[in-house]
């Protein structure tokens, strides 16, 4: 009876998909502390606000804004950042032809001269190690290390930045092991699940994937023309989480919350390991613009519910929640946190400034 006690694990283990992380990361995947592995979500400002990107094993869910199709953005940068990267793809959505949505993939955006690092050479290899990579991506996620495979058709950084005005080259698409499904036409979620569970055994079984990362990306979910139940797509969610957790790949959802009921979408919320919200900004929001600096060049804002967290039961807190949403030169999107525009006005006091402070006592000033 007491071999039986000491050989009994503890009922709080560790996630098996990141106790198996390899030393060495796979290609598109960096390693964090306590060796969780992170991809990329596609843009830099968010995988620095989540603590290094979308954790590897992990579902992330975004819940969409009804006045505007922002979610696109991300979804779009996530699968064109794991199309940079060589990694396999599964891509369900409500549209007849989901293939036709490659094409709207960004381009990743090459650096310039200033941007872009000298080559050491042999006798300063050591000392000009550090030049490797872009700064602005340098100071957020360090060097790639030496055996990722280098391509030549894009430099190859943790976390490129996507041009949204150009779409991405076809031989890019046509080289890479992508699957497209449509959840229009299907009666039940079950030819999903099964298409999600065949591609996740593919990236541990004995085949040319092996030694890569996954990425699925599922659009508008319960979107009004695919019918499913709302339990149905409860229990394909709590599915695809159980099967995420033991592969290396990332699953992301979109879906609609204002077309569920209240207590459907808080289930939906709560099997998220990565919960993210977007919402778009009306032009002629006067009351908004003069509030917060900056707001002509906004599209929309950005807020980060939960973050996702390995053998840990303590939640993530961020300095800020709730980021607004830009594009960098009208081509590339970035994230920013929320600036209170300065008091107008002769009565109001700058935050910046302070006046002295005085009272009267009895007829005299007292300054202080």
């Amino acid at each position: 009876m007491a071999a039986t006690r000491a050989t009994r694990p503890s009922s709080f283990s560790r996630n098996p998909s990141t106790s198996a992380a390899p030393s060495i990361p796979l290609p598109g995947v960096k390693l964090g502390p306590g060796n969780a592995a992170f991809v990329s979500s596609g843009i830099p400002d968010l995988d620095r606000i989540l603590g290094g990107g979308f954790l590897l094993g992990s579902l992330v869910m975004v819940m969409e804004d009804a006045e505007a199709p922002h979610h696109l953005l991300l979804l779009r940068n996530f699968m064109a950042q794991g199309v940079v990267h060589r990694q396999p793809l599964l891509f369900a959505s409500p549209s007849e032809e989901p293939r036709a949505f490659l094409g709207t993939l960004p381009t990743p955006i090459a650096a310039s001269k200033e941007e872009r690092p000298r080559v050491p050479g042999p006798n300063q290899e050591g000392k000009e190690q550090g030049l490797r990579i872009a700064w602005q991506y340098k100071k957020y996620f360090g060097e790639q290390p030496a055996s990722q495979p280098q391509y030549k058709d894009v430099k190859q950084e943790f976390s490129n930045t996507f041009d949204l005005r150009k779409s991405i080259e076809r031989h890019m698409l046509s080289s890479q092991n992508i699957d497209c499904v449509s959840i229009e036409k299907i009666s039940d979620l079950a030819p999903l699940r099964e298409r999600c569970s065949s591609f996740l055994s593919k990236l541990n079984g004995d085949n040319s994937s092996i030694g890569l990362a996954g990425r699925i990306a599922i659009q508008s979910l319960c979107a009004p023309q695919c019918g499913f139940s709302d339990w149905d797509m409860v229990s394909f969610v709590r599915s695809l989480r159980a099967m995420l957790r033991s592969s290396r790949a990332v699953g992301i959802i979109t879906f609609p919350s204002s077309i569920l009921p209240h207590s459907f979408s808080k289930r939906w919320q709560h099997l998220a390991d990565t919960l993210l919200s977007v919402k778009a900004i009306p032009d002629d929001d006067k009351d908004l613009a003069k509030l917060l600096t900056g707001y002509q060049d906004m599209v929309g804002l950005l807020h980060v519910h939960k973050v996702a967290q390995i053998s840990s039961q303590v939640p993530v807190i961020l300095e800020a929640n709730t980021f607004s949403l830009k594009l960098h030169r009208r081509r590339s999107l970035i994230l920013e946190k929320l600036n209170q525009a300065p008091v107008e006005g002769s009565s109001g006091t700058s935050y910046g400034t302070a006046g002295p402070c005085t009272a009267s006592f009895k007829g005299s000033s007292i300054d202080f």
